[in-house]
């Protein structure tokens, strides 16, 4: 619908949105709050929380985690993987 101006009505007054000033709370990751260098592939219990019942790594929205701790999850599960302590698939 471009080129196309939507005229106002006489009885809808046009409202301007009011921008927040960036007072959101910064959130960090389970990662980042606990200072955590290096996930271990060997600790299942965590890496197992980040996968679905399929096997297939939870994505950054989902999990919560930043990207530079997302990056890291994920050379643990493929590590966990290939040492056969996570599944594939399932």
């Amino acid at each position: 619908m471009r080129g196309q101006s939507f005229k106002k009505g006489p009885n809808k007054p046009t409202r301007k949105k009011k921008r927040r000033d960036n007072v959101r709370e910064q959130n960090q990751c389970r990662f980042c709050r606990s200072k955590t260098k290096y996930i271990d592939y060997k600790d299942t219990e965590i890496l197992g929380k980040l996968l679905t019942h399929r096997g297939k790594i939870f994505s950054r929205k989902r999990s919560g985690n930043c990207a530079g701790c997302q990056r890291k999850v994920k050379l643990a599960i493929k590590r966990a993987r290939f040492m056969g302590l996570l599944p594939f698939t399932s």
